[in-house]
């Protein structure tokens, strides 16, 4: 190795290491989450905004899917976030009986139907949009889920089977 006789090139160190630049992006106190709930068997959803990913706030997302409810058992589908199962959560649900939670195995997100649902939510209110504010945010989830909601159909797991594929012809050969 010979021995520099001249500086380093900008953003390496006299010993020949890059130098990282000082991070300056945090998230802040404007992130906003998206709860989002889809009753399977007529494709209506609920929504909600919040400003944090913890367990008031999913309690209080399941507090309105009871209130949209009324009737017989739920059965919630989630996957594992920590929130999901916390003990003020598993207290809260000990005081809502009709409420059950089923989790998701972890790596295996495709066996939640609420997957494909996101996929369609994002495309109707977030892409391609710029929020200046959380309460754009929550204005675009509550238009894209009423317009959503205003054409819901039930959500059947899977394709449906390929149709039947017609003969354009019969031969009939005579002896």
């Amino acid at each position: 190795m010979i021995p520099r006789t001249f500086p380093p090139a900008p953003a390496w160190s006299p010993d020949g290491h890059r130098i990282k630049a000082e991070l300056d992006y945090s998230r802040g106190p404007e992130k906003t989450w998206v709860y989002g709930a889809l009753r399977v068997r007529d494709g209506q959803q609920i929504t909600m905004t919040a400003s944090s990913r913890n367990s008031v706030f999913y309690q209080q997302f399941l507090q309105q899917i009871e209130d949209a409810n009324p009737t017989g058992e739920l059965w919630i589908v989630t996957d594992n976030l920590s929130s999901h199962n916390s003990l003020s959560t598993r207290t809260w649900l000990e005081d809502h009986p009709r409420i059950h939670h089923a989790f998701i195995p972890v790596g295996a997100c495709w066996l939640n139907l609420q997957e494909g649902w996101w996929r369609i939510f994002r495309k109707a209110a977030l892409a391609g949009r710029s929020f200046a504010n959380p309460d754009d945010i929550e204005h675009a989830t509550a238009l894209a889920t009423s317009q959503l909601n205003s054409r819901a159909n039930p959500w059947i797991w899977g394709r449906p089977a390929p149709p039947t594929r017609r003969l354009r012809r019969r031969y009939v050969y005579t002896v």
